[in-house]
């Protein structure tokens, strides 16, 4: 087998942090992380962003004012709202983590570029557009980039319902005068066209059945909030979704609250692995996390269920795991660049695998730089543990990757700089502050 070593393109190549902070001078905002002693305390969980712009999309299905609790101050919430603003529901802030929609009905069903191109979860106004107003005008979304991240399984479940759908080299054009229910096998258990296809089967004629449904908790937030709505869903939190189709007008706003963020949770337990400490991390739900849960323990983190959370203790040193992403309830690909950055400081050699996003490893190379002793070959890595790493300038690629980074620094001698932290603002509530909250050497720049 022929390894490419990550390692070799950046040897001899690094940045000092008071170098890199001159160079940086008057630019955008950046994190620095000290090595740090053990951590102690507790941490409050957020909601959860792969919940919450969701809930937010699926406002649009009826008229009313929702009201949702528990919401994280993230800029992706931020950018969802101006979606919708510029669809024309009303958002407002009622207080720190609690935010009012108001749908009144004058809604338009072209999404705008500048919104769209921001955020993955643009992709989730499609379904309940198209199902109540008949049509919808969408840019293809931005979000991350890990590479390839189509949406056929979105479009071939629509177009089975009886939506006509046009696309091109800019946008994504769908209408139908009444969608129809249906039986939708998705050959991959896709989150976004569970979504989808979910939503628009709210007013569908009929019942749509969906096999392979995805099961993240994610998704039975979002049923469980259009049950309240007063839709009927079967098989909430399986594999088998069956929606019958509801009479438009029959719906109506409520009041939600976000489930906790469980990759969040992840974090956090992950910083207290690489720093050492004791650590309560209320809000995080192990019956979310169980797969997740179980790498940590055979690293050697332990963990043990408290009413309001888990107790997290770090052992004198991790041990090395072998791992590989798969769909709910496997290990999601958002805790890999976690796992990853716990095994470069482990005792032993970790094997990964990422069997969802081909291009999901480009955080490698930053990792790199910090020293971790990393080779990856297609969508396998091989980590060979370190007993420290070594503080440089690196990049957030993306929301994971950035927090990840966040993260080896704790176990890094010298200053970690973190650039491009826009990233992890999209998906992480006060990464920052939570962590000195728990005597981590972190400060924003």
């Amino acid at each position: 087998m022929r390894w490419r070593a990550v390692k070799a393109g950046v040897r001899g190549f690094r940045l000092t942090a008071g170098a890199y902070l001159n160079a940086m001078n008057n630019q955008s905002p950046r994190i620095i992380v000290r090595r740090s002693g053990p951590l102690s305390g507790n941490v409050q969980v957020p909601g959860a962003k792969n919940s919450v712009l969701k809930l937010m999309a699926a406002s649009l299905l009826a008229e009313g004012e929702y009201v949702f609790t528990n919401v994280p101050a993230i800029a992706d919430v931020d950018t969802m709202s101006d979606l919708l603003t510029a669809l024309g529901v009303k958002s407002k802030w009622l207080g720190p983590h609690e935010l009012s929609l108001t749908n009144s009905g004058n809604i338009s069903t072209e999404a705008p570029f500048e919104n769209v191109d921001k955020i993955r979860a643009s992709i989730n106004v499609l379904g309940p557009l198209l199902t109540h107003y008949g049509q919808a005008l969408i840019n293809w979304p931005g979000g991350d980039d890990f590479g390839g991240r189509p949406i056929d399984l979105h479009i071939s479940g629509l177009q089975k319902m009886g939506a006509t759908i046009e696309q091109n080299l800019l946008n994504i054009n769908a209408y139908a005068k009444e969608l129809r229910g249906a039986e939708i096998e998705l050959s991959f258990a896709s989150v976004g066209a569970t979504e989808n296809i979910l939503t628009a089967a709210i007013y569908a004629k009929g019942t749509t059945v969906i096999d392979n449904a995805a099961r993240e908790p994610e998704i039975g937030d979002l049923c469980n909030m259009l049950v309240a709505m007063g839709a009927q869903i079967e098989g909430i939190g399986t594999s088998r979704l069956m929606i019958h189709g509801s009479k438009k007008g029959s719906l109506r706003g409520v009041r939600h609250a976000v489930i906790n963020d469980r990759v969040q949770a992840a974090t956090y337990i992950a910083a207290v692995a690489i720093a050492g400490g004791d650590v309560q991390v209320r809000g995080a739900r192990p019956e979310h996390m169980e797969m997740v849960i179980n790498k940590y323990t055979q690293m050697g983190v332990s963990i043990y269920p408290q009413r309001d959370g888990l107790r997290v203790m770090a052992p004198e040193r991790l041990s090395a795991t072998d791992f590989a992403t798969l769909p709910y309830p496997g290990i999601a690909t958002d805790y890999k660049p976690l796992l990853v950055a716990m095994n470069s400081v482990s005792n032993g050699v970790g094997i990964v695998t990422e069997n969802l996003f081909p291009g999901r490893f480009r955080y490698i190379e930053e990792l790199c730089k910090l020293g971790a002793d990393i080779r990856i070959d297609g969508h396998h890595a091989v980590i060979k543990g370190v007993d420290h790493l070594i503080g440089a300038a690196v990049t957030a690629p993306d929301i994971r990757a950035g927090a990840a980074l966040v993260v080896a620094g704790l176990a890094a001698h010298g200053e970690t700089v973190i650039s491009e932290i826009h990233h992890i603002d999209r998906g992480y509530d006060d990464l920052v502050g939570r962590l000195s909250g728990l005597g981590a050497d972190v400060t924003r720049v």
